[in-house]
Formats: structure tokens, C-alpha cells, sequence
């Protein structure tokens, strides 16, 4: 599984080979499927990167977990998935985790957050995503804590494009 920033995903999705898109982005950005990708292998969740509740954003919220981890339940693993937002550093880097994890139930939350820090020096994944997929993944508390403990990433503009290894 590849992250990137929305800048990268052409580049990404092309030198990967890449097979299945999860585009992450607030309302109005657009995001142009590459013609490699067929359109049932692409997913695109639209959220804001908040925490909170905000008038006029949308928070991310259980739905947008439950799509997620139907679209990466249903990856077939034959080629890779890229997943991305706008930056790179919050929702797509949650949402590797989420991945991650849902696909590896028995991978450690702690030895996968500390993995997602060494991979990405600036990852910061959102805590909304991490805390809702925490409850439908009943992992009790330990994404959450496993996020918390790796901190507040590195200040970046855009996230450096990585590889998170997916357990089989």
C-alpha cells in the first residue's frame, strides 16, 4: 500500500502499477482517476481533515470508516493500493493505518504506529479517523493510544510519498 499527497498520485499510481485508488479530500477538490485505475477500484470519500465538528465541514465520521474498510477488505492485493489526500499527512496516513490494521488483525497497533512514524516523518493521521475505526475494529482504545504515542509529525507542506507493507 503507497501514501502520497494529491500532487503525487499520477506518479505514484504509475510507477507502482497500482491497481485500486482511495482518494480522501474535502468537498470541491477534485481528484482525476488515472486511466489505470478501473472505476469500481477507485473509492473517493469526501471529509475534511477536522477533529471536530465545524459549520460548514464535514467531519469524518463512521460511514466514511465503514466504506473504507469495505473497500480495502474487498482489495484483492494483486497490485498495489494508493491511498491519498490532499497533503499526504493526515487522512491518508490514518487511513493506511486503518488498513493496516484491519487487514492484519493480529499486527500490534504499537509496533504498526511506530512502523507509519519511521516510514513518515511527518505523518500526523487524524485522530477522528483513528478513534471511529478503533471502535468498529474493537481494538479498545489501543489505535488510538498507539497514534497518540507517536505524536505530531514532522511540519511539512506535502508528506514524502512511502510504502506500508500490508501482512498477509
Amino acid at each position: 500500500m503507497h501514501v502520497c499527497p494529491l500532487s503525487k498520485v499520477d506518479e505514484v499510481v504509475a510507477r507502482t502499477g497500482a491497481g485500486h485508488l482511495l482518494s480522501l479530500l474535502s468537498m470541491g477538490t477534485e481528484v482525476l482517476r488515472p486511466a489505470s485505475i478501473p472505476p469500481q477500484n477507485h473509492l473517493h470519500l469526501v471529509m475534511h481533515d477536522i477533529v471536530e465538528a465545524q459549520d460548514g465541514m464535514t467531519m469524518p465520521g463512521e460511514a466514511h470508516v465503514r466504506n473504507l474498510l469495505d473497500f480495502a477488505r474487498s482489495w484483492d492485493r494483486a497490485r498495489p493500493l494508493v491511498v491519498h489526500c490532499f497533503a499526504g499527512i493526515s487522512r491518508s496516513t490514518a487511513s493506511a493505518y486503518i488498513i493496516a490494521a484491519a487487514l492484519a488483525p493480529e499486527r500490534d497497533e504499537e509496533e504498526l504506529a511506530r512502523t507509519l512514524r519511521a516510514l513518515s516523518p511527518s505523518a500526523t493521521p487524524n485522530p477522528r479517523l483513528v478513534a471511529v475505526a478503533d471502535m468498529l475494529l474493537e481494538r479498545d482504545g489501543r489505535m488510538v493510544k498507539a497514534i497518540k504515542a507517536i505524536g505530531r509529525g514532522a511540519d511539512a507542506f506535502e508528506g514524502v510519498p512511502f510504502e506500508l507493507k500490508v501482512e498477509h
